[in-house]
């Protein structure tokens, strides 16, 4: 009866002021009496408070089921520094161009378990060399175009808001990381070089087949050569992960991490650096579970920068962080 009276008034009524009419009426909600009205705006009230409290509480805090996100930089060049006791450590050094978050990423599986990811982009490029899917992708996002695009699966409470500028300072000096990067292409090389095979004999009885990887395959049976025999083929230019790299050194005024030893790849490529999950992510959870509190996270390193280590963080923090040494001094002499 009610849309039937509507339809019976609206009949002359412009189209526009009729729309207007019909959907304040259909959701306008009943007045309340006086005495209701005070119990309700209490009610506000009391929920009001109760959520303010809630939002005012401390930041999220890392733990040892979290997985954060990793970063994008740039491999510079091989370098070689001096701890405090006087040693020497050959260092890799990855600068961080302008990281930023582009997009969380939240998808549902089939057998209904949520994937959660945070999607990088790193290194400023023209908009002219940029194509107009990405543009839009960016302008959303409100960052500068970028030369690459990556995500780093996370868990739910490590997401990051979009337009975050990540900083060096998201790793703590101390921790250790893994770095995916694409090694070296070395063109085609034989099965010496590839596969560290001993070849024939250098001296007597061979002829022209020093370098020779000798026979590939059997006889009759099986008649053919199996898969993933080492051959002779093209070697290099793959990607390669690095595992369980220590951080030396954080210098936040520049973005630039150092980590311990040598990583894959050309000067000035594009590497991938996050938590080492072997021995930070795995070895986190493992001994939070047997309660070993005191080894959740590496010696010498109290918390990490959760959700990630921003560039706002870095500003209140020494632009330049090194990890103390805690063995021994190869220099103090034995008793």
């Amino acid at each position: 009866m009610l849309h039937l009276r509507l339809r019976a008034l609206q009949r002359g009524v412009p189209s526009h002021i009729r729309h207007l009419h019909t959907t304040g009426i259909v959701k306008a909600t009943p007045v309340a009496s006086s005495s209701t009205a005070a119990v309700q705006s209490n009610n506000n009230t009391k929920k009001k408070s109760s959520s303010s409290s809630t939002t005012s509480t401390e930041p999220a805090k890392w733990t040892a089921t979290s997985i954060r996100t990793g970063v994008i930089a740039r491999k510079r060049g091989m370098a070689a520094i001096w701890n405090d006791q006087g040693v020497r450590i050959p260092v890799t050094v990855l600068q961080l161009e302008n990281c930023q978050v582009t997009a969380n990423i939240r998808t549902v599986r089939r057998d209904h378990s949520v994937y959660h990811a945070v999607q990088v982009a790193a290194s400023d490029r023209p908009a002219k060399t940029t194509t107009v899917q990405m543009l839009g992708h960016f302008r959303k996002a409100k960052v500068p175009p970028k030369r690459i695009v990556k995500e780093f699966p996370v868990t739910p409470d490590a997401l990051v808001p979009v337009g975050t500028t990540l900083s060096a300072i998201h790793f703590v000096p101390g921790q250790y990381v893994d770095v995916v990067a694409n090694s070296i292409g070395k063109g085609f090389q034989g099965g010496m070089k590839r596969w560290g095979f001993h070849g024939l004999a250098a001296s007597h009885g061979v002829s022209v087949s020093h370098r020779s990887s000798g026979s590939a395959g059997n006889c009759q049976d099986p008649g053919r050569i199996w898969p993933g025999k080492k051959m002779a083929g093209r070697m290099g230019n793959k990607r390669v992960t690095v595992q369980n790299l220590s951080v030396v050194r954080v210098d936040s005024a520049l973005d630039l991490v150092f980590v311990q030893g040598n990583i894959p790849g050309i000067d000035d490529a594009h590497v991938l650096i996050r938590d080492a999950k072997k021995k930070m992510n795995a070895l986190s959870a493992h001994n939070q579970a047997k309660g070993l509190f005191e080894k959740v996270l590496p010696k010498g390193v109290d918390d990490l920068p959760f959700p990630a280590g921003t560039a706002e963080l870095a500003k209140s923090l020494p632009p330049v962080i090194e990890a103390p040494a805690y063995r021994r001094s190869p220099f103090t002499p034995l008793e």
